[in-house]
């Protein structure tokens, strides 16, 4: 009796308090209660998607919240069906055993008053989980916590409708990082050239038959980074910043949290079909590794290399065995040494499970392409086209060799060369059941956050360079008809172009003020000097690159773009190409704590003015903004990508186009429900 009045007591103060849910810091994303269901509220999911479930209960030791510190062990969890009877305990229900208790503290700090004081909240925890469980009938669920003698969280669950028939024997993804937009507006006027207003080229994203666009919140901010924003797209299931394939709870592991089955996870169950993933970053970076990745914390790169080797195995989880071509960066990763996965040689790991390891473009190209196959061809990410292309000195002296040998990676393959042999790859291998491809242009994201615009425009061109030449290399196949291509992004920047910029004045000019008279605006603006050759224009002094088709004939016009970021830290800005390589606009200049306080770089534009940051002084690099993002389709259910939508139905659109819902568990012991 005593124990009831305390959990009464306990339940009537938590009522009292004033939930006013933190911006800055939360106590744990998607749960604004004391009691936590994830997947939250608001969740939906492909029929017969593989999932875990955790609840917690939450018991504030002190801070705005406080109940007095005892998590209620007692709680209890349903589930119902709409239109199937009364809710069933979550045990009968799935045919699954009571799960374990499980307890553990946390802190966090309630505003950034508290963070300045050092003054955190604790909050203890009670907490179980069912793990891999599935829905199978199309609907919408009701999930109940109870807890705390009666307080209850409701999460509403819709499952989709089913969609069992393979319209699509291939899908190729391709994710043209951070890009907007704008961005694509401003990579066409440097690219092809116009004649009175009118362009005379298109580029191959022009010519895609639908557009539409997707939101990018994550579940618990409304600017997102790549690890949950690519998970989303993934797996249909919004997270938290630095997470993928799972929901974020309190653990104190980064890799028990309650996971969600990826597409790729689910397409090699379901239908066989080959895998690929190629990127221009590290392999173990969010956007690539996310399609096989489950952990909140993205920075676990060496496991998460485990993991696309192997998949999860630390809990019983779908089997995956490893994509059929891995092409990218990240060397570091691979190579015994501190970060790889505990020491172990991982191109030996990747050979052991029989895959053919390249290190170069020369042997990219000669691989065979009916086997598996690893190709990693440098330490971290790949050097951007402009200095593969361009600016080829900036190729040496970068000690980025792939075997970790300290010398330079100069037989680089690019998007379209990694893209072109994974299709050659996952063709022959995926036969009758086709294949799925995720392909990244990383760094358009990479080079617009250190505000190096002329490489992130390259990036961009080069993806539509390769969506151009997969078009080609698929009618050669006979497969184009059979194949979706979606080309998107996973987030934004806040980029734009207003106007052009004279930078031989700019840089003649004494002062900042003076400076600033060099950018011109509407009818000052003038027309792109990319396209046009030195010797054409007088005035345009600089040296022509040869760059081909799709790609600016000169680099270094003397008229450049005026173009910028509205995130920024303090930097100083010529609007000219950086020659010797990528930006680094701001640097700690008083020697104080590393990170802590960034200024504008002196060696950075020396010519150039100052430009205040809008940021906190701990960034030295611009960062991710709300925009939404657009979306090129074109081949099998195009017309389902067309409109504004979530970023989640993308996933769930290309699951329908790939046949992948199920009203049955074939695959396990599952009950159906």
């Amino acid at each position: 009796m005593l124990r009831q009045l305390t959990i009464a007591a306990i339940w009537i103060c938590s009522r009292l308090v004033i939930h006013a849910t933190a911006q800055t810091f939360q106590r744990l994303g998607a749960c604004p209660s004391l009691g936590c269901v994830f997947p939250p509220d608001q969740t939906d999911f492909l029929a017969g998607q593989f999932f875990d479930i955790r609840l917690e209960v939450h018991a504030p030791v002190n801070g705005s919240q406080v109940n007095g510190g005892v998590p209620d062990s007692s709680f209890s969890f349903t589930i119902a069906r709409e239109g199937a009877g009364a809710p069933t305990s979550a045990e009968q229900y799935f045919d699954v055993p009571d799960p374990s208790l499980e307890r553990w503290n946390f802190t966090w700090y309630e505003d950034l008053f508290a963070f300045d004081a050092k003054t955190p909240s604790r909050v203890n925890v009670a907490s179980k989980i069912y793990r891999r469980v599935a829905l199978y009938e199309p609907g919408t669920y009701t999930a109940t916590l109870t807890y705390y003698n009666g307080e209850t969280t409701t999460a509403e669950w819709l499952v989709r409708p089913l969609a069992e028939t393979k319209r699509a024997k291939n899908v190729i993804l391709f994710i043209g990082d951070g890009m907007t937009t704008n961005m694509i507006t401003a990579a066409r006027l440097i690219g092809h050239k116009s004649v009175n207003g009118r362009y005379q080229t298109r580029m191959m994203l022009d010519q895609m038959p639908v557009l539409g666009h997707q939101m990018t919140h994550s579940i618990d901010g409304f600017i997102t980074d790549s690890a949950n924003s690519a998970s989303a797209l993934y797996t249909g299931h919004k997270s938290t910043v630095n997470a993928m394939g799972v929901y974020v709870d309190s653990s104190p592991n980064t890799f028990d949290d309650p996971k969600v089955e990826t597409i790729v996870e689910i397409l090699k169950r379901v239908w066989g079909s080959a895998i690929g993933v190629v990127t221009t970053a590290f392999m173990a970076d969010a956007t690539p590794i996310a399609l096989t990745g489950h952990t909140r914390q993205r920075a676990n790169y060496d496991s998460l290399i485990d993991q696309q080797l192997r998949g999860v195995t630390n809990y019983t989880w779908t089997n995956f065995t490893g994509p059929d071509a891995v092409f990218g960066g990240g060397a570091e990763q691979f190579y015994p040494g501190k970060t790889s996965y505990q020491g172990k040689d991982y191109y030996q790991e990747y050979a052991n499970a029989g895959y053919e390891v390249v290190l170069n473009n020369t042997s990219l190209q000669a691989a065979s392409n009916s086997k598996k196959t690893l190709g990693i061809f440098s330490v971290f990410n790949l050097p951007v086209w402009l200095d593969r292309n361009v600016y080829t000195d900036n190729l040496r002296n970068r000690s980025n060799s792939p075997t970790g040998d300290k010398t330079d990676a100069l037989d680089i393959p690019g998007l379209k060369e990694m893209t072109l042999k994974a299709i050659d790859i996952l063709h022959e291998r995926g036969g009758d059941e086709g294949f799925f491809m995720m392909s990244e242009a990383a760094s358009i994201d990479k080079q617009m956050h250190v505000l190096d615009y002329d490489r992130a425009l390259g990036d961009l061109l080069e993806l539509d360079d390769t969506v151009k030449a997969t078009v080609e290399k698929l009618r050669g196949l006979g497969e184009l008809e059979n194949t979706l291509i979606l080309v998107t992004a996973d987030h934004g920047h806040g980029f734009d172009v207003f106007g052009s910029a004279d930078t031989r004045y700019l840089s003649e000019k004494a002062t900042d003020r003076k400076k600033r008279s060099a950018v011109g605006t509407y009818e000052r603006s003038g027309l792109s000097q990319y396209t046009v050759p030195p010797s054409a224009s007088p005035n345009n002094a600089s040296i022509l690159f040869n760059s081909g088709a799709a790609f600016p004939a000169n680099w270094d016009p003397r008229y450049t773009l005026a173009q910028g970021v509205g995130a920024n830290p303090d930097h100083r800005e010529n609007y000219k190409v950086h020659k010797g390589g990528p930006r680094v606009p701001a640097t700690n200049l008083t020697g104080g704590l590393s990170g802590s306080d960034f200024y504008a770089n002196p060696e950075d534009n020396p010519d150039g003015f100052l430009v205040n940051g809008t940021l906190p002084v701990s960034a030295d690099q611009g960062v991710h903004s709300l925009t939404d993002v657009p979306v090129f389709a074109m081949g099998p259910c195009q017309e389902m990508f067309g409109g504004v939508y979530n970023n989640i139905d993308i996933f769930f659109n290309m699951a329908a186009c790939l046949g992948l819902g199920r009203s049955s568990n074939a695959t396990g012991s599952l009950r159906r429900h």
